[in-house]
């Protein structure tokens, strides 16, 4: 998919709201959006607040991408993956933007919702720590107190990534905290580190406490699966497949046009929502993502196209990690035909 040039502005950008997403999984549409110049009103639930992964879909409404392709989108903010899927899955919100392993692990659950494209393929789990501070390699994490989130992905797998790196487990202090919580224990020096997404977490941290971070990532130990992608209610998908094509062709032409003008995108974003950190800091987050859109099996294909190789490992690392079900075919969980044949 070759990028596009930017179209005309959108009229605005819809307002944020934390809870109670707009439209009904598609809203019924029968014929496919754009036809005759119209639009059709279409919600997108996010992960979380906004940050500057989400640039792209807020560039996307500034340059009327998503107008160009018939979607009136609605940006809501979100309270974590797992309500995200479960968003979708109940037709509270049209689209959801959610972690893979949060996704797998809700579908496994009976939530009817499929994946049509994850966009971050190298996961941004990562051990955080302070530049100039005692952890400088994975090695030093022995004797360390790590702040932790149990129960999601990046936490899950941390057994698995210091296996890898050939650091015994019982040798790393665990602290569990919520996600506001392990940045505060880090701040006020609680803590030698913290597990989280490197690109999220880590340029936030290092604004508030001035100082350089480094990135213990789980990918530079060969540890890899899906992070975050569009996900859509599978009745939404079987009776509204031009929207669905339209919102993923939307969302590919945004995040292409995110990639070749970061800082144009991350400024779309500002004002909008009275979560999102300072420009300085959604610059630094939009620039750690970028890297996170490909796999070694999808190098210069578009964004969101996925490969069956990184869904297979994605399934076989969560279920090791006792996230998802064993031997599951990717199919379960992901509906490929909405990126087929796409570069």
């Amino acid at each position: 998919m070759k990028l596009r040039n930017a179209f005309v502005a959108a009229a605005a950008a819809s307002t944020l709201v934390l809870a109670g997403c707009g439209g009904g999984a598609g809203g019924g549409a029968e014929k496919a959006p754009g036809a005759d110049g119209e639009t059709t009103a279409t919600s997108l639930m996010l992960n979380w607040y906004p940050y500057g992964e989400h640039a792209p879909f807020y560039y996307g409404v500034q340059e009327g991408i998503f107008a160009k392709h018939g979607i009136d989108l609605t940006i809501n903010a979100g309270q974590g993956s797992t309500k995200t899927a479960q968003a979708a899955g109940s037709n509270q919100t049209d689209f959801g933007w959610a972690d893979t392993a949060a996704v797998m692990s809700n579908i496994d659950k009976g939530v009817n919702v499929k994946s049509v494209g994850v966009f971050l393929q190298t996961t941004p789990s990562a051990v955080q720590v302070y530049a100039d501070g005692p952890i400088q390699t994975t090695a030093d994490l022995a004797g360390k107190t790590i702040a932790v989130s149990a129960g999601d992905a990046p936490t899950t797998t941390f057994p698995i990534f210091l296996e890898r790196a050939g650091v015994p487990e019982n040798e790393v202090q665990q602290q569990s905290l919520d996600s506001a919580g392990k940045i505060a224990a880090m701040l006020s020096g609680q803590v030698d580190g913290l597990i989280g997404f490197a690109h999220d977490q880590g340029p936030n941290i290092a604004n508030k406490s001035g100082r350089e971070m480094r990135y213990l990532r789980y990918s530079d130990e060969g540890l890899n699966f899906f992070s975050n992608g569009l996900i859509a209610n599978t009745s939404t998908i079987e009776r509204s497949p031009e929207l669905v094509q339209a919102m993923v062709d939307a969302t590919q032409e945004s995040f292409e046009a995110a990639i070749a003008n970061p800082e144009a995108a991350v400024k779309s974003m500002v004002g909008k929502d009275p979560q999102t950190p300072p420009e300085s800091v959604l610059l630094q987050q939009w620039q750690e993502t970028i890297p996170l859109l490909t796999t070694a099996a999808t190098q210069g294909q578009a964004p969101g196209v996925n490969a069956d190789e990184d869904w297979t490992n994605t399934i076989t690392t969560l279920s090791e990690a006792g996230l998802t079900e064993v031997g599951a075919e990717p199919t379960k969980y992901w509906d490929s035909s909405f990126t087929a044949g796409k570069e």
